[in-house]
């Protein structure tokens, strides 16, 4: 893929970086070559990128020609925001002062070139404000506030503010970042795809066996897929796809992958709507009522109703955590002591708890849906002396029951259609349905946004056809976002 660096005056540009090409912004802008060029990385090193200025056009017709522009129109937009940057700036207020501990002014500048500063001390701050902010040359300006720093604005500088004595580690730093190893056309994939995992999760959804099969899958359809972790966020625009293969939650770093993905233009499974939807239980209890979707009797409790839930629901009920997943942050109490004492666990870090009547059970079924299709079935069994699927030991140890997976043809067409009919209210990414026969029929539980899909599991009857299936929507899903614009799940 052509590296292009776009400046407004390539006779001012003092860096001389091997393997890529000087473009005027200009040229870039109007050139019929730039135009027609199906895929570049453009980095935008314009003196300014203003609103309509000649360095925000270049972004933005960067993307729209399908070029991956650094610094994007996303990032130019959210160096902008004052209440962004007060985020950055709350989120690593740990990194922050620690690495500007040492300074006794009240003021300092910190100069990130590709993410690195002339001072190593200072590098993993640089690389995590490039991380949230992807742009090849910044300059943070810190205030010291009773005693403590406070990042007080973050902005892109241009080529000609670079000082003399930083221009050859700004060249070392440009190669670096550039380096890339060498693809001949012949194998150079058509699509790159970005699979965000973290090898230290202990309830990942994915193992690395499956993770190695997506993997195959989707060289299989030209696709490279690159595993990335939380560090990789700033790289997020070089990809043309995300599959999230973490626990997702809003407030956390999966949820910011997924929203700056879908602002990029890239196909993202899961997007941001179906995080917001599938990891809050009060979201679901709404949406089923509404929809009459079959659910078990459930209360949204908060402090004035929390009397009411023995009288409601009986015992013994149900307690779940708005965004519990995984089976933790969800209780069982078999009396109204058991409830009083979990409920103001509970409250001590949610307004609200979702009640639910106790529907026991030997197993769940977990209809798997991508694009609104049904995928696989499967029964899952609750472990051994246990009302849950899953029980947690410790931290760090977990017992499962065991499992079968089923042929969609062989699973009741009943619970399948049931699983697909709850999914299309969410969306049409991939979701993992978990029903429940109970005596009063079948009754959802809750929807999941990224289901498990573990080698031998999952896959039992599809084999690597799921694999395939889901690589397959991938492609799909960028061919179609190439012709009619951006996708999301």
């Amino acid at each position: 893929m052509p590296i292009l660096i776009v400046v407004e005056d390539p006779k001012l540009w003092p860096l001389d970086v091997p393997d890529t090409e000087i473009v005027p912004a200009r040229k870039y802008l109007t050139d019929k070559r730039f135009i027609e060029m199906k895929r570049a990385k453009v980095f935008n090193l314009c003196r300014t990128y203003g609103y309509q200025t000649t360095g925000y056009y270049v972004s933005l017709l960067a993307a729209a020609r399908g070029h991956k522009p650094l610094p994007s129109v996303t990032t130019i937009q959210d160096l902008r925001q004052s209440a962004v940057l007060r985020v950055v700036s709350e989120d690593l207020e740990y990194l922050i002062q620690r690495a500007l501990a040492p300074i006794h002014s009240d003021r300092f500048d910190l100069s990130i070139y590709f993410g690195r500063n002339l001072a190593k001390r200072y590098d993993r701050l640089c690389d995590a404000l490039f991380g949230y902010f992807p742009a090849p040359l910044l300059r943070g300006e810190f205030v010291k506030l009773d005693d403590e720093w406070h990042l007080r604005s973050l902005r892109p500088i241009a080529s000609k503010d670079i000082p003399d004595s930083h221009r050859a580690f700004v060249v070392a730093q440009a190669r670096r970042f550039f380096a890339r190893p060498r693809i001949s056309d012949v194998e150079r994939p058509r699509y790159e795809l970005a699979i965000l995992v973290n090898p230290d999760e202990i309830d990942a959804p994915s193992d690395e066996a499956a993770i190695r099969r997506f993997v195959t899958a989707a060289r299989k359809l030209g696709m490279r897929a690159t595993l990335i972790g939380r560090e990789d966020y700033g790289h997020i625009a070089e990809y043309d796809a995300l599959f999230i293969r973490e626990t997702t939650a809003v407030n956390h770093h999966t949820y910011r992958f997924a929203s700056r993905a879908a602002a990029e233009g890239l196909v993202v499974i899961d997007d941001p709507e179906s995080i917001v939807r599938c990891t809050n239980k009060v979201y679901q209890a709404e949406l089923f009522d509404k929809h009459n979707i079959p659910s078990p009797k459930t209360l949204i409790v908060h402090r004035d109703n929390a009397g009411e839930v023995g009288a409601q629901l009986g015992y013994p009920v149900v307690l779940k955590r708005p965004d519990s997943s995984f089976s933790a942050g969800v209780k069982k109490a078999n009396d109204e002591a058991e409830l009083a004492a979990l409920l103001a666990d509970f409250f001590r870090t949610s307004e609200l708890v979702v009640a639910q009547e106790f529907m026991p059970s030997t197993f769940d079924w977990r209809v798997g849906v991508l694009d609104g299709k049904p995928l696989y079935v499967c029964k899952y069994y609750m472990a051994r002396g246990h009302w849950q699927i899953q029980q947690a030991k410790d931290e760090k140890h977990r017992v499962y029951g065991k499992s079968e997976t089923l042929a969609i043809a062989d699973a009741p067409p009943a619970v399948v259609d049931l699983g697909v009919r709850a999914a299309s209210l969410i969306g049409r990414g991939l979701y993992g349905v978990d029903i429940k026969e109970t005596p009063y029929g079948l009754m959802v539980m809750e929807i999941n946004d990224n289901p498990s899909i573990e080698a031998g599991c999952e896959d039992a009857v599809l084999k690597e056809a799921l694999y395939a299936a889901i690589m397959q929507s991938f492609y799909d899903r960028i061919e179609q976002r190439g012709n009619q614009g951006p996708l999301k799940s």
